[in-house]
């Protein structure tokens, strides 16, 4: 499971893509940047691209991460893809694995499976995406479906089992001719979090993690330290294996980085208030008059994002790594124009000494 520093990274370098839409611009707009971006990606030699799951948020448009991530298939060739994450409580096991099984299908050996508990958006959308008005109910049985889907995507529910003579297609039917496998491979699975908990179940499972660092930098090295030491090694992993999203920006100025960081602080003050829009022009932000709360806020927020220089990301992201001990960073981009986005990657992929498109 461990895969090899590129260029000079220390660690793997991924991205993690939540499909920004910037003010004055449009979902169609933000899906071709997250194709131009994830052919740079591979181009460049990143080593995956997995893109979130949001709802009800007008400046993220990747509320189907499996419809994008088939249209990423068909523009790429070799790096690998996957959902960082599908929320498990918003969707039936089944369909996930029908739907992973699909990608599979169409990338052999190129899917991941990040799976998450969070609903991905407000309580009101998260009732009207599970259907049930008890929001704690999915994420309560997470284990459960967890186990569910696993159960679909490798064909074995046990005989007299209800659900023994389902399955899911495409995938691996157990018992049958070479001929009726219908894909050779499954999605791995990877569990995604912010705190302790899905730490000690990937853990109990031997399942790789990806840790939340974007958002709950606090809790980074607590939950890491939690997996690692509670980890049982699986058919899956001799070992642990983690990564972390890192909220990260390079600019060809310090001034431009800072610019869209204090956006980013702006839009994510208006989701935490209720009002989620396009992500904000940074001059917007900059004739925002910021309360003497909200200016708290934008400080702490925008020390939790890697940002500046190419050299200067660089080193903070070495640090990071060397801090947390990650076996691999996602890095994921907020900018208002998807051409800031793909700058940010490319200097940093330059940075590192990643391999030129």
């Amino acid at each position: 499971m461990r895969a090899e520093a590129r260029g000079t990274a220390p660690v793997p370098l991924s991205v993690l893509d939540l499909v920004t839409v910037g003010a004055g611009s449009t979902a169609t707009d933000a899906l071709r940047t997250s194709v131009a971006l994830s052919r740079l990606a591979e181009s460049r030699g990143f080593h995956r691209y997995w893109v979130a799951e949001h709802h009800s948020m007008p400046g993220v448009a990747s509320s189907s991460p499996a419809v994008i991530l088939a249209h990423l298939a068909a523009h790429t060739e070799r790096i690998r893809l996957g959902s960082g994450g599908v929320m498990l409580p918003n969707h039936a096991p089944l369909v996930i694995a029908e739907q992973f099984g699909t990608l599979e299908a169409m990338a052999p050996g190129r899917i991941d499976l990040g799976l998450g508990r969070a609903p991905g958006t407000d309580g009101a959308t998260a009732a009207a995406l599970r259907r049930t008005d008890s929001l704690n109910e999915g994420a309560d049985d997470f284990p459960q479906q967890l186990a569910e889907l696993l159960r679909f995507l490798d064909d074995d529910f046990p005989d007299g089992h209800p659900y023994a003579r389902i399955h899911a297609i495409p995938g691996p039917i157990q018992g049958s001719t070479p001929g009726g496998v219908q894909s050779p491979h499954r999605p791995p699975v990877w569990l995604l979090g912010s705190s302790g908990f899905s730490a000690r179940l990937a853990a109990m499972l031997g399942l790789p993690f990806a840790f939340a660092h974007h958002f709950s930098a606090q809790n980074t090295v607590p939950a890491l330290d939690l997996y690692r030491q509670q980890f049982r090694p699986s058919a899956v992993l001799d070992e642990p294996y983690a990564l972390i999203g890192v909220s990260a920006l390079a600019a060809d100025d310090e001034q431009e980085a800072r610019r869209q960081v204090r956006a980013t602080a702006l839009n994510m003050i208006r989701l935490r208030s209720g009002r989620p829009g396009l992500f904000p022009d940074p001059a917007d932000a900059e004739a925002h008059e910021f309360s003497p709360l909200e200016q708290e806020f934008v400080d702490s927020w925008a020390g939790n994002i890697v940002h500046g220089t190419a050299d200067e990301v660089r080193a903070g992201l070495d640090g990071l790594q060397k801090r947390t001990g990650a076996d691999e960073l996602m890095l994921t981009s907020h900018a208002h124009r998807g051409e800031l986005r793909l700058r940010s990657y490319e200097l940093i992929a330059d940075a590192y000494g990643l391999p030129t498109a």
